[in-house]
């Protein structure tokens, strides 16, 4: 199999993986609006997949329709066997590319020994990814991370990776210490890609952090040199967000007609359905709701709207409120 990083055009604009938000439902959603160039899975435990009884649970994570290709599995663990055959799973499944996450700050990860902790284990990190590229068999292998756990690391950390001649490496531009309490730090962007370029490493570089939209993304690439970007909050209620050329109404709230807060809320509507449809069996409707605080605001009765929303079980709810919402929204608008 051809390693699909080599197909893509740069600059690489990838949407990056969330617990929680990057499910199946909400890739559907973004890859029928406009898609990124490469779609992340959230991430899956590794030493999960290895147990049969949790395997279970798990492979809704990795689900995944034909339209969203080229997609990276994510995975993380500490075990390197369980990493391998959590690698050698997602080959099975049909995934394009595996990613290993070394950068998530959530203390029950890091426990595992995955995650951020990563970055404190370099000889583990490294062992891993020796284990998942074996797992892998000829599918690209990538690693997710920060710049360094209480400090900034780069000088090291980003060397240890690259030795083991990764495809991509994506770096949120933060330490885990600092989580996101502080501007991501695009400023060492450029040391990054030259640390890459000194070692004459071919691993593709992927910065995130704080990145608006495709425009601010574009100037951080031209500014830094590295070969892409990966979008992780910009997504929220703008699924348009990876349309090149979008009227800036997609993305600014509403127009003055109010036919884009319309568009906004059908999709709210199919996200919804898709949520139901696809993971209503696995996951608890409330995890919509963060999606509803974002697709709802900045319009005329938006915090009302809200907060019906708020109290929905089922797309089915969430639908009828939108719907009569919408009635007395467009009346408004079309007599002002």
């Amino acid at each position: 199999m051809k390693n699909f990083w080599e197909k893509i055009k740069k600059p690489i604009f990838c949407l990056a993986p969330m617990a929680d938000v990057t499910d199946c439902a909400f890739r559907r959603v973004i890859a029928r609006c406009d898609r990124p160039d490469i779609f992340w899975t959230e991430f899956v435990s590794a030493d999960g997949l290895a147990c049969p009884r949790a395997r279970e649970k798990l492979l809704i994570d990795l689900k995944f329709s034909s339209k969203e290709h080229p997609i990276v599995a994510q995975i993380f663990g500490s075990n390197a066997e369980n990493m391998k055959s959590a690698a050698r799973l997602c080959r099975k499944l049909g995934f394009d590319g595996i990613d290993i996450n070394m950068g998530c700050p959530d203390r029950s990860i890091e426990k595992q020994g995955g995650g951020a902790a990563m970055i404190k284990n370099p000889a583990i990190a490294r062992a891993v990814i020796r284990a998942v590229k074996e797992g892998a068999g000829d599918l690209p292998v990538s690693v997710k991370t920060r710049i360094g756990y209480n400090k900034n690391e780069i000088e090291t950390w980003v060397g240890e990776l690259l030795s083991e001649n990764i495809t991509a490496l994506s770096i949120h531009l933060r330490t885990r210490k600092e989580m996101s309490s502080v501007p991501a730090h695009w400023e060492l962007m450029k040391r990054i890609v030259k640390i890459r370029d000194e070692i004459k490493s071919k691993t593709l570089i992927i910065g995130n952090g704080d990145v608006k939209d495709i425009e601010d993304a574009k100037q951080k690439v031209k500014e830094t040199g590295c070969d892409g970007v990966m979008f992780g909050k910009a997504i929220f209620g703008n699924p348009w967000l990876f349309r090149n050329c979008q009227s800036p109404s997609l993305t600014s709230g509403v127009s003055k007609t109010g036919f884009d807060t319309e568009k906004k809320l059908k999709v709210l509507i199919e996200h919804a359905r898709l949520f139901d449809k696809l993971l209503g069996k696995h996951k608890n409707f409330a995890i919509m709701k963060k999606h509803f605080k974002a697709y709802v605001k900045d319009f005329e009765g938006a915090k009302e709207l809200r907060t019906k929303l708020m109290g929905t079980k089922n797309a089915k709810e969430a639908e009828k409120i939108v719907k009569d919402f919408l009635k007395f929204f467009l009346i408004f608008y079309f007599f002002q």
